[in-house]
């Protein structure tokens, strides 16, 4: 790994402290020199206080006030992190995707073509904030699909201390709003570890959500630790609620510590699934996609080359052969793609808009033109997560159910709107990572990790619009912020001494557009797909396709090829056969620099990782087969709660009932796309397993219960004989079975993204229909305890 940011030398505070007794002559000074302090030890230490033989105050001096502050001069820092758009997309790097606000910031600052990401969302923000690798980092691929190994164990580890809290400890103010997605999978209950949540990871302030996608319309917020409602407001959208709090932290913390920098993470859950977006947005593309994904990926190339972000000699990538050509397509096929890119474009659109906002909020208190602010459209590739179809609801593709044309075409009209939790079909992926092959997942290829970056600072870059080409990678960016901000890379924080930095600063390119590369050598790896970039060269295998989760082949069997990068922009012109010594000295490089940080061994599993026992990873319930709960438990993320699937389960609720009977949710885990629900309704009990939003299977009491003491129980009689079989659900009042039915199919892997486990609610989206939405489905009898009991898997 190429390594050119210099660990700065120390820079030692000497105080000389007065200890003798009220001497007349000790000034009253200001605060102690920003310049004498090391900042290569974090906290900076105090310095020792001095101590008084005067009994009166009055004949007495204080010694100086000591406080951290910032290097003088230091730059306000603003990143901003769109999720999910590939090089092809927006408009500054000649997509078909309207960005005006990226396009603004690209005409009066730089942009850098040459960019690099991990291929995936956790591996890519942890790189993002730490300026090491995404295995250096133990965050090989995302946190919930975390292993046992070292690389990939899903935990940061104390000696990988965040930017952000650099920044703090030197004294700025840090914020950060939308996704996080950066805590362990078992780190995310009420008991904690809070280490790796935001506000433990430098951050000051955070609003957001803490895992991979949330919906838009009904989000899963946290205001720092504590799960908080999202504001009541008409058509609202989550991308516009954080940018409002982020607006609002900006302008109050400059109102109250104008020369006091900040540094604002601002990572949209946008464009992830799901595409929700205002109707209005996606309208504004009507009929733009029909000509399809293969016409839009050579208009998009013919605009990177008239644009100059591509070199002219650059041809366009041969499209996978399993996405099919367009003009092949039934024409209700296309119609119903051609709206999922509509929505897609419009997401992409309304999210720059929105941050659009953020930069004019800048503007308005006259913080812009000192503030460094790189803009990455992308933490990966597009994503092709979809499908060949599409999704009505992503959920599918985590359980391995494809969703059919014929079921979708119905739900056109609706698609993007809150009826939905939608996902585009792979061949649009494709077209928006033109000029490129692949997509997000694949870390072999750059339409996996080449995204287009923007960096803008009217105060410290003086050419407008220019093009950068350095190779670059995520794991610059926090070495150019510490040296634009003139900190050192600290060799202790919090007590524990650090792993170098592995990026480059950047800083070198600002004012040389033709400066020679600095990173020069970068590896590549996520689910097996992998390569190693060197001195203009690359090589690399393509393990997988990310839409293929089985049957795939060894990786031993994987056949590696090579490219000269400099001469091949987009990866068309493989050399293995050719330079065949040139192949095995990068393949060796590449196991050199595998071995160094820690990615290996390789795991090519995905799906089957989300389930911690077969990942290896801990578990908050451990083996445990009962869980009591109690009222005012909510908010419980799927992977810190009884795993129910696969199994037999018992719930047991003991419940006291008002006079004119009660309503609403008892015990739920998941949404309106897919989970279980114990509830009441009209007075009743009932349960409701809700499959995929496809399909609604419910047993319900004939009889409203009484006032008074009740105990009800549901028992679900797994079927066995696998993943995802049905069963039998029996209700029980005091005792005494009430109902009895079928739930034909389950299930098998996850429930929700971001849905949770709700004692006497069901935040977010209801499981169970009628029962009304959010607040209105709180129970209004009392819950003096819940047992959920779990049988072995079958």
């Amino acid at each position: 790994m190429s390594t050119t940011s210099s660990w700065r030398g120390s820079r030692r505070l000497f105080v000389t402290c007065c200890a003798c007794a009220g001497l007349a002559g000790f000034p009253i000074r200001g605060a102690l020199a920003q310049e004498q302090l090391d900042r290569s030890v974090l906290p900076i230490q105090e310095p020792e206080r001095p101590t008084y033989s005067e009994l009166d105050a009055r004949n007495a001096r204080p010694p100086p006030r000591f406080e951290v502050k910032a290097p003088k001069g230091a730059p306000n820092v603003v990143i901003v992190l769109i999720d999910d758009i590939g090089f092809g997309g927006p408009s500054s790097f000649g997509g078909p995707i309207r960005t005006p606000t990226l396009d603004q910031l690209a005409q009066s600052g730089l942009r850098f073509n040459n960019f690099h990401t991990t291929a995936l969302c956790s591996p890519t923000r942890v790189a993002l904030k730490s300026g090491r690798n995404h295995h250096t980092a133990n965050a090989g691929s995302i946190m919930e699909t975390a292993t046992a190994f070292p690389g990939n164990t899903g935990q940061i580890p104390n000696s990988v201390a965040p930017l952000a809290e650099m920044l703090r400890l030197n004294g700025y103010s840090t914020g950060a709003f939308g996704k996080w997605h950066e805590t362990a999978a078992w780190e995310t209950s009420v008991s904690g570890p809070f280490d790796r949540w935001p506000t433990r990871q430098g951050f000051d302030k955070f609003y957001g959500f803490i895992g991979g996608e949330t919906d838009q319309w009904y989000p899963l917020i946290y205001d720092g630790v504590v799960k908080v409602d999202p504001p009541k407001a008409k058509d609202y959208h989550f991308t516009v609620d954080m940018t409002n709090q982020a607006i609002n932290w900006v302008k109050a913390q400059q109102s109250m510590t104008p020369d006091k920098p900040f540094f604002v993470y601002y990572a949209t859950g946008a464009v992830h699934a799901p595409h929700h977006v205002p109707k209005e947005w996606a309208d504004k593309y009507k009929g733009q996609f029909d000509k399809g994904w293969d016409r839009v990926r050579n208009e998009t190339v013919a605009r990177q080359k008239m644009l100059g972000v591509i070199p002219a000699s650059t041809r366009l990538a041969d499209r996978p052969n399993d996405i099919e050509a367009w003009d092949s397509l039934p024409a209700e096929h296309r119609r119903l793609f051609a709206r999922q890119a509509e929505v897609f474009a419009g997401f992409l659109e309304h999210t720059d808009n929105e941050i659009g906002r953020f930069k004019k909020s800048l503007e308005d208190i006259g913080a812009l033109d000192d503030t460094l602010f790189i803009y990455i459209a992308g933490d990966n590739g597009t994503s092709a997560e979809g499908g060949f179809v599409g999704m009505y609801n992503e959920m599918t593709y985590f359980n391995g159910v494809a969703e059919k044309v014929e079921d979708l075409i119905p739900l056109v009209d609706k698609w993007g709107g809150p009826e939905t939790f939608p996902h585009m079909a792979a061949g649009w992926a494709v077209a928006f990572d033109a000029p490129f092959k692949w997509t997000k997942q694949v870390a072999s290829d750059f339409g996996g990790t080449r995204n287009g970056m923007v960096i803008h600072w009217p105060k410290g870059i003086d050419e407008k619009g220019g093009l950068r080409t350095q190779f670059s990678h995520v794991i610059d960016i926090a070495p150019t912020i510490l040296e634009a901000t003139d900190l050192p890379q600290p060799r202790i924080v919090n007590g524990t001494p650090q792993t170098r930095i592995e990026g480059t600063s950047l800083v070198y390119t600002f004012k040389d557009a033709t400066a020679a590369e600095r990173h020069t050598t970068q590896y590549f790896e996520m689910f097996g797909n992998r390569a190693i970039y060197h001195d203009g060269w690359i090589a690399r295998t393509v393990h997988r396709a990310p839409w293929q989760v089985t049957s795939l082949s060894p990786l031993t069997s994987d056949v590696w090829e090579l490219y000269d990068v400099s001469n091949d922009f987009s990866l068309t012109r493989n050399l293995a056969a050719e330079q065949p010594a040139k192949l095995k000295q990068m393949q060796d490089l590449f196991m050199k620099e595998a071995e160094k940080h820690h990615v290996l061994p390789l795991d090519d599993r995905t799906i089957e990782r989300t389930n911690a026992a077969f990942a290896g990873r801990p578990d908050v319930l451990g083996d445990r087969t009962s869980l009591t709960l109690y009222e005012g438990m909510q908010g419980m993320l799927e992977n810190t709660f009884m795993n129910v699937k696969n199994r037999s389960s018992k719930i047991t609720a003991d419940l006291d009932i008002p006079a004119g009977g009660a309503n609403g949710a008892i015990l739920s885990q998941g949404g309106r796309f897919g989970g279980w629900s114990l509830f009441m309704k009209d007075g009743k009990p009932a349960y409701t397993y809700n499959f995929l939003g496809l399909s609604r299977y419910t047993v319900a009491a004939p009889q409203a219960l009484p006032n008074g003491p009740a105990t009800v129980t549901l028992d679900f009689a797994y079927d066995g004989g696998g993943v995802g079989k049905g069963g039998k659900a029996t209700l029980y009042v005091n005792g005494e079975p009430v109902a009895e039915g079928r739930v034909e199919m389950t299930q098998p892997n996850i429930f929700s993204a971001d849905e949770t486990a709700d004692v006497g609610i069901d935040n977010q989206t209801p499981v169970a229909e009628g029962i009304g939405i959010g607040t209105e489905t709180r129970f209004t009898g009392k819950i003096n305890k819940i047992t959920l009991e779990v049988g072995p898997l079958k």
